[in-house]
């Protein structure tokens, strides 16, 4: 899948870069192994972190100076991994979903990057990361219709499918879902990304049974 970052989005966040992770995967509803890496990356979370921090920590300022930069309010539409480790630091948990979504989690919250993982197979090509327009919407998964004016988002041939604060319901992951597609959101720019990358990718491939052959990754810019 070839991924593209639209020059308007490209201006606005000029240090922006996407890692980029496609598997061939199967989806299981839990392991038990992936979630004492979850609760150990939690608790080490909670010992060294309080909420405080979050706005100060670099990869959810510059996802901040983004949205403002692109035209979204950032205290009312939060970035996914400032959502997740806002949950986690006020006692609430994760929910466990399946392998794939926990690893997008469990990537998310160490990285402090966000990030969409997607059913490959209902994603139509040429994919552009872009703004959004006036009008654009979806429901999000779990979520209300989420007004993407002015967010970053992932667009295929069929519109909006993802975005840096909440996916959707027509791409998100499946039980059926065989193909998958994880992009790491990196408005702070590419250091430590392909170690990201790598580290996403070797968890699909111990908790979600990805064909090692079949994994493919990138950094677009």
């Amino acid at each position: 899948m070839t991924i593209t970052i639209d020059p308007a989005l490209k201006a606005a966040c000029p240090d922006l870069a996407v890692g980029v992770v496609e598997a061939n995967a199967r989806v299981m509803a839990d392991d038990s192994a992936l979630w004492a890496e979850v609760e150990e990356t939690l608790a080490e979370m909670r010992r060294t972190l309080t909420l405080a921090d979050l706005p100060a920590l670099p990869p959810i300022k510059a996802l901040r100076r983004a949205y403002r930069a692109v035209g979204k309010d950032p205290t009312r539409y939060r970035g996914s991994q400032e959502a997740l480790l806002r949950r986690v630091l006020k006692g609430s948990g994760l929910y466990r979903v399946n392998t794939i979504v926990d690893i997008n989690n469990l990537v998310s919250i160490e990285s402090r990057h966000s990030l969409g993982t997607f059913d490959l197979d209902r994603v139509v090509p040429p994919v552009v990361f872009r703004i959004g327009q006036p009008g654009e919407a979806y429901k999000g998964i779990g979520k209300d219709v989420l007004n993407l004016e002015g967010m970053p988002l992932y667009a295929d041939a069929e519109g909006a499918f993802g975005s840096t604060t909440s996916d959707s319901e027509r791409a998100m992951i499946r039980p059926e879902t065989t193909r998958v597609l994880m992009v790491i959101n990196a408005f702070s720019g590419t250091a430590g990304l392909e170690q990201t990358i790598a580290r996403a990718a070797a968890l699909l491939c111990t908790y979600a049974a990805a064909d090692p052959a079949s994994v493919k990754t990138a950094i677009v810019t």
